[in-house]
C-alpha cells in the first residue's frame, strides 16, 4: 500500500495543519506554556511555527485532538485525547483524533513503556484542555462585553445565559488564539467528568479491521528498496567472511555488503542495545527477492572474544561484560543452581533473619526458574529510512522516538533538527520496540546505498535476534515456629544476566526478620525490557511461594496475604516499603468478593489466587480451572485492579483481559532454549503460543473506584497471572509448579 511520497516535517506539520480554513491551533508546552505572538491575530500559517499543538479548532467547530504518544495496542490514541476533550468540554462524538508528529519538546516525552502513558500525561493534557477552554471563554466574554465568570461552556459551545447569546468554539477560535494561555488553568472537579471514566470505543478500530495502512510494515515510499540482515546463527559468533557472488545473480538484488552497526569505541545509551555489531546486508527491490538471495549467501562465522561495553543508562554508566562461548540451556540452569549456593549481594535486611532461621521449628524452601522469553509481536521489527548527507527521515513502529534520536544524531553526524522520525502504529511492542538498534540499522543502510530503504526482519530474524526477557531463578525460604507463626522470610534471586528481586516490595515490611539478596551471571545473549520487567518473574515465584506457605500455616491464601498486609499497615517493618498496604488489601478484598471465593457454588473449580504491586498499581486474579477433554482448562478468570482513575473503562478492561491471556500463554508455554548458542525456537511452529480455544471463556474485570490520579495499567495485571495459574494447577493436579513453562509438568498435557 503506497503512501504519499512527501512526508511532513515537524515544522511543516505545524504550518500546514494549523490554519487550514482559518482555524486555530491551541498550544500547550509540556514544561512551559507557549504563548502566541502578543497582539497578532493568526492570519496565515507562519504564525503557528512557535506553537505546540494538542488542539485544533476550525470555524465549522470541527475539533481535532493530537495524540502525543506512540500506540501499540494499549489504545492511547483514544484514552489520551479523552483527557484533553474532558477539560476542553467538547462533544467526544465530534472529536477527530490525529497521531502527533515526533516533537518531544512540544508534545512531551512521547514514550510508550513502563505503563507511563496515562499517568505521565494526565496533568499536562488536562492543563492543555483547560487552558484552551479558558481562552475561548475569554474571547467570548470580550466579544459579548460581559464578565468572564458569566460565560459557560458545554460540548463545544459557549453561552451567556443572561443575554441568551451563544456561539460555537469555532466562532471565537481566531480571537482566542491571540490571548496568552494561562499557566495554571482551573481544572474540573472529577465529580463532573462526562468523558473521562466513560467507556469509549477505539477511535482507530474501523481503520484496523478494514486494513487501513497504519503500521510500519504498511509504509511505502517512491523508489524504496528493501533490506534484510543475515546475522550469525548462534549467540557467541560473529562475521568472519562471506561470498555473495551467487546471491548477487538473483533477480532484483541491488547490493550486498557488510558494515558495523556502531563505530569503534561508541558509547551506547541504555536503549542502543544490539546483539550482533557486524551487519551482513542484502538490498533489493522486494522482500521476496531479498529473502531468496539471502539463502544463496556463503558465510563463515567465527567465535567472538570476551569484551566489555560501557552502557550509559538511566542510572549512570554501567560496565557490561560480554563473555565468549556458545551457551546451552542445560548448562545455564546448572550454572544458576551453583550460583544460588554462593554469597550474593545484600539488597535488604530487617531484624535478625539468620537467628530466626537457626531457631525455626520448620523451614519451607523452594526454588523457581523461568526461561528466556521472546517478545513475539505480531508485527516483526521493521523501519523505513531515507538518509542523505543533509537530513534523515525514519518511519518506524517505535516506542520511544526521543530516546533514539540522540544516538542517530551521533552515528549519522546530523544535528537533531535534521532528523525526522515519524510515529506509526505498532503491531505490538511489549518493550522490544523501545530499543533503537533497528532504526540505526535502517539509517546506516540507507546512507550506504544512498536510497530510501525499508529494513524488514523475517519472523525468524525477529525471534532469534535476542533482546529476550532474561532467564531467572529465585529461592524462597520461610521460618516458622512450633505454632506455625511466621518468623522470617528470605529471597535470594539471580538470573542471566540480571536478577528480578524487588527487595522493597511485599512481603517486605510485613515480616520482622526479612532478607533479600541478588546475583547475576553475564551472557552474550542479549536481553531487554519485557512486559513488567523483573516483576513478571518475581510475582510468579513470590506469589506461588506465599500460597504454599499459607497452606503450611493452615491459612486461607487470601486471608494470609491480608494478615500480612494488615501488619504492614499497622506496624510496618523498615522505611523503604514501596507499596500502599491499604490499596493492596482493597484489590484482594475486591477479587475475593467478585470471584465468590467462599461461595459453595464455586467448589467445582480448582482455584488459584495471586496479587502483585508494580508500576504504582495493584492487581489480583482468581483463576478457575476445570477439566476439559481430559486436560486442565482455565475456564474463568476474575480480575481486580487499582490503577487510580480509570480514564476509559472499555480500553482498560481490554488491557487487563489481554494481560491475562498473555500471562496464561507465557506461563504455560513460553520459552526460548539454546544449544551451542543457537535458539531452539525460531518461529511459531516451535515457539508455543496460547491457542484461541485455550483462552478462558470469561475474564471478568473489576476496578477499585477512587480519585487517585491514574497509575500504571499496561503491565501491572500481567505478573500475578503466572502464579495464579500455578496455584490453580496445584489445586487441580496436587502438584506444585516451580519451573516455567508449566506445560512440561502437567499430567497428560
Amino acid at each position: 500500500m503506497k503512501q504519499p511520497k512527501a512526508s511532513a516535517s515537524r515544522r511543516s506539520f505545524l504550518k500546514v495543519s494549523a490554519l487550514a480554513g482559518g482555524g486555530m491551533l491551541l498550544s500547550f508546552n509540556f514544561w512551559a506554556q507557549a504563548k502566541p505572538l502578543p497582539g497578532q491575530p493568526l492570519t496565515d500559517a507562519k504564525d503557528w511555527v512557535e506553537l505546540n499543538g494538542y488542539i485544533k479548532i476550525y470555524p465549522d467547530n470541527s475539533i481535532k485532538i493530537i495524540n502525543p504518544n506512540p500506540e501499540f495496542g494499549q489504545n492511547v490514541m483514544t484514552t489520551l485525547p479523552m483527557i484533553v476533550a474532558e477539560e476542553l468540554d467538547v462533544d467526544w462524538q465530534k472529536v477527530i483524533v490525529e497521531m502527533g508528529p515526533h516533537d518531544n519538546v512540544k508534545l512531551g516525552p512521547q514514550f510508550t513503556g513502563g505503563s507511563n502513558s496515562t499517568r505521565m500525561y494526565w496533568k499536562p493534557l488536562r492543563d492543555a484542555g483547560a487552558a484552551a477552554r479558558n481562552i475561548l471563554v475569554q474571547a467570548a466574554a470580550q466579544t459579548w462585553n460581559v464578565p468572564l465568570e458569566e460565560v459557560s461552556t458545554k460540548q463545544g459551545m459557549l453561552y451567556h445565559e443572561k443575554s441568551g447569546r451563544s456561539g460555537m468554539y469555532g466562532d471565537f477560535a481566531l480571537k482566542a488564539s491571540a490571548i496568552p494561555l494561562p499557566k495554571n488553568p482551573k481544572l474540573k472537579d472529577g465529580r463532573n467528568f462526562t468523558i473521562v471514566r466513560s467507556a469509549q470505543k477505539n477511535v482507530e478500530g474501523m481503520k484496523i479491521v478494514t486494513g487501513k495502512p497504519l503500521f510500519g510494515l504498511d509504509y511505502a515510499h517512491e523508489g524504496m528498496l528493501v533490506a534484510m540482515i543475515e546475522h550469525p546463527p548462534a549467540f557467541g559468533k560473529k562475521l568472519q567472511s562471506f561470498d555473495a557472488s551467487e546471491a548477487l545473480k538473483m533477480p532484483g538484488i541491488r547490493d550486498i555488503f557488510s558494515l558495523p552497526l556502531y563505530p569503534e569505541n561508541y558509547e551506547q545509551s541504555g536503549f542502543d542495545t544490539r546483539t550482533f555489531n557486524d551487519l551482513l546486508v542484502v538490498v533489493g527491490n522486494t522482500t521476496w527477492e531479498v529473502m531468496n538471495a539471502r539463502k544463496k549467501l556463503k558465510v563463515i562465522w567465527q567465535p567472538i572474544e570476551s569484551s566489555n561495553e560501557i552502557i550509559a543508562g538511566f542510572r549512570g554508566k554501567t560496565n557490561v561484560t560480554i563473555p565468549a562461548g556458545l551457551e546451552n540451556t542445560d548448562e545455564q540452569l546448572a550454572k544458576m543452581a551453583a550460583f544460588a549456593n554462593q554469597p550474593a549481594q545484600l539488597l535488604r535486611k530487617d531484624g535478625d533473619p539468620e537467628t530466626a532461621f537457626k531457631n525455626a521449628a520448620q523451614i519451607i524452601e523452594h526454588t523457581y526458574t523461568a526461561p528466556f522469553l521472546a517478545h513475539n509481536c505480531m508485527e516483526p521489527v521493521n523501519c523505513f529510512a531515507y538518509v542523505t548527507d543533509e537530513k534523515a527521515l525514519l518511519v518506524a513502529p517505535h516506542q520511544a522516538p526521543g530516546w533514539i534520536e540522540p544516538s542517530l544524531s551521533k552515528i549519522l553526524n546530523l544535528s537533531p533538527d535534521k532528523i525526522e522520525i515519524q510515529i506509526v502504529r505498532m503491531g505490538g511492542g511489549f518493550g522490544l520496540k523501545a530499543y533503537g538498534h533497528f532504526l540505526t540499522e535502517a539509517a546506516i543502510i540507507s546512507k550506504k546505498v544512498n536510497a530510501p530503504v525499508k529494513l524488514v526482519y523475517s519472523r525468524e530474524d525477529d525471534m532469534t535476534y535476542g533482546i529476550y526477557r532474561p532467564m531467572y531463578t529465585a529461592t524462597y525460604r520461610a521460618a516458622l515456629d512450633k505454632d506455625k507463626n511466621l518468623l522470617a522470610f528470605h529471597v535470594k534471586g539471580g538470573g542471566i544476566p540480571e536478577h528480578a528481586v524487588h527487595q522493597n516490595r511485599f512481603p517486605a515490611g510485613a515480616v520482622d526478620n526479612y532478607l533479600a539478596e541478588g546475583w547475576a551471571i553475564p551472557t552474550n545473549i542479549t536481553i531487554g525490557a519485557f512486559r513488567a520487567p523483573g516483576s513478571n518473574f518475581n510475582a510468579a515465584a513470590e506469589q506461588s511461594f506465599l500460597d504454599e506457605l499459607a497452606e503450611a500455616m493452615g491459612k486461607d491464601p487470601i486471608d494470609f496475604r491480608l494478615e500480612l498486609l494488615q501488619r504492614a499497615k499497622e506496624k510496618p517493618v523498615g522505611r523503604n516499603n514501596e507499596y500502599d498496604a491499604d490499596r493492596y488489601m482493597e484489590v484482594l478484598k475486591l477479587v475475593k468478593e467478585k470471584a465468590g471465593w467462599n461461595d459453595p457454588a464455586n467448589k467445582k473449580y480448582s482455584r488459584g489466587v495471586a496479587a502483585y504491586f508494580c508500576h504504582s498499581s495493584y492487581a489480583a486474579h482468581v483463576i478457575d480451572i476445570v477439566e476439559k477433554n481430559g486436560k486442565p482448562y482455565i475456564e474463568r478468570v476474575t480480575s481486580a485492579v487499582d490503577c487510580g482513575i480509570v480514564v476509559n473503562p472499555d480500553a482498560a478492561t481490554n488491557m487487563v483481559q489481554g494481560a491475562v491471556v498473555d500471562g496464561i500463554g507465557n506461563a504455560l508455554y513460553g520459552g526460548i532454549t539454546h544449544k551451542d548458542g543457537v535458539p531452539g525456537q525460531n518461529n511459531f511452529n516451535r515457539y508455543r503460543l496460547i491457542r484461541m480455544r485455550e483462552a478462558p471463556e470469561r475474564i471478568d474485570v473489576h476496578f477499585v473506584h477512587n480519585d487517585i490520579d491514574p497509575t500504571g495499567l499496561g503491565e501491572p495485571p500481567f505478573p500475578p497471572v503466572f502464579a495464579a495459574v500455578a496455584n490453580a494447577l496445584y489445586k487441580k493436579t496436587g502438584k506444585r509448579f516451580y519451573n516455567q513453562p508449566f506445560y512440561k509438568d502437567i499430567p497428560n498435557a
